[in-house]
């Protein structure tokens, strides 16, 4: 068993800022990164937490990402709302422009948030959660880089294009989900790799089209897509509704802007909002009932819920108040 080194949970956010700053972040994108890291670390989404300060150093060394930049919110009549990140992480933007989504979503019902030009490396569920706080049902999707084969594939085409929606719930945690439609994360077979272990059967393909479960010829090969041609249609669907619908670059767009230099990808996001009190015409209250006697009947016959283990695991660390992570990230940390 990997050792493992104990963070107390103030220190997260401390550690964190301080690695972005020296690096080369502004204040402002530096918070923005540390509050989605503490919030997957506290959750013990091992590879979307502390574990991605080393992205975002990487992505300042290949020198093409601005630390400094602010984002631009372009205001509108309509539903759709434009945030453009000029070339900065996507955290920053995203942040900026969330109560403005909330505030057109109680209005029409229903909006979009586009963001364009921008670096992204986080989970989507902390953007999908904040707004089921705010009692609005939400779905996010971005690309990546062209690493996933379509289904019958030999190449990559498609990004892990993953694919987050948050339910809200009255006086208890809301109903989520956030996935990459590829069958594994990029950043789980990157943790298969440090840890030498091995990949399951049927989620990589190796640089010449052949199954693998060795994580490095992952790799260098491919990814495939979870449920065969199923995944492979709703990861398109993602390319297409994150990429060209906003105006924003494919995976594989992505990937040749990267041109080899590695770090966060370069894209764009969209965020959808529903309004559930509107869309019901003032009968939320009626169809929250209908929705807890599913997730109910759900639980009871010993299923759970999307989310239920990460919900879980913050309690667990808010009641201890400190998180875990392996000894070898921690090393690595302290290196930055």
């Amino acid at each position: 068993m990997s050792k493992t080194v104990k963070i107390a949970l103030d220190e997260i956010k401390t550690m964190s800022v301080e690695i972005l700053t020296r690096t080369g972040y502004g204040e402002a994108h530096a918070q923005a990164i540390a509050e989605v890291l503490y919030k997957c670390q506290l959750d013990d989404c091992q590879s979307h937490g502390l574990f991605r300060l080393l992205m975002c150093s990487q992505t300042m060394r290949a020198g093409k990402i601005d630390g400094h930049v602010l984002p631009v919110i372009t205001k509108s009549d309509n539903a759709i709302l434009h945030a453009d990140a000029r070339g900065g992480m996507s955290l920053l933007a995203v942040n900026e422009a969330l109560p403005k989504l909330i505030e057109k979503t109680k209005k029409h019902g229903i909006a979009a948030l586009a963001v364009n030009n921008c670096y992204h490396f986080s989970a989507l569920w902390p953007e999908v959660e904040e707004l089921s706080k705010a009692g609005l049902a939400a779905m996010a999707m971005v690309p990546s880089h062209s690493w996933v084969a379509p289904a019958g594939g030999t190449r990559g085409s498609l990004g892990t294009n993953p694919l987050a929606f948050s339910w809200p719930r009255q006086n208890q945690m809301p109903f989520t989900f956030d996935f990459a439609t590829s069958a594994f994360a990029r950043g789980e077979i990157e943790l298969y790799k440090r840890a030498g272990k091995s990949l399951p059967e049927g989620v990589a393909i190796d640089k010449n089209g052949k199954p693998t479960t060795d994580p490095s010829e992952a790799l260098q090969g491919a990814m495939l897509t979870f449920g065969g041609h199923k995944g492979s249609a709703l990861s398109i669907m993602i390319e297409l509704l994150a990429g060209p619908l906003i105006d924003d670059l494919t995976s594989l767009e992505s990937m040749e802007f990267a041109a080899g230099t590695g770090g966060a990808p370069y894209h764009g996001e969209i965020i959808l909002a529903f309004d559930p009190n509107l869309f019901s015409k003032g009968r939320a209250d009626a169809n929250e009932a209908r929705a807890e006697r599913l997730f109910a009947d759900i639980i009871d016959q010993g299923a759970r819920l999307p989310s239920q283990r990460r919900f879980k695991a913050r309690a667990l660390n808010l009641e201890r108040g400190y998180v875990e992570i392996p000894q070898a990230l921690y090393a690595d940390l302290q290196a930055l």
